[in-house]
């Protein structure tokens, strides 16, 4: 009797596919996810307030296309200065 519970505990703990030690495996791909998940949805968040900041904010949206796509102004000249270290 005393073989069989210690054979019983050592199959599920090391040879069964469920485990012990699959199962910490999985509780730290699951917290590293959730994390994941936290960090992505204020991402996007973010990224929400910025586009209705462009959609609504006229100043807003030419000093963005200014910055990420160097468009320019009507009689305007765009330099790109390029620091060096």
């Amino acid at each position: 009797m005393l073989f069989a519970a210690a054979f019983f505990i050592l199959w599920i703990s090391f040879f069964d596919d469920y485990n012990l030690v699959q199962h910490f495996r999985d509780q730290d791909k699951l917290e590293q996810l959730t994390e994941q998940k936290d960090y992505l949805k204020n991402k996007i968040l973010s990224d929400q307030r910025k586009i209705h900041e462009l959609r609504t904010n006229h100043k807003n949206l030419e000093k963005f296309a200014r910055e990420q796509f160097l468009m320019k102004g009507k009689n305007e000249e765009v330099f790109i200065v390029v620091e060096e270290e």
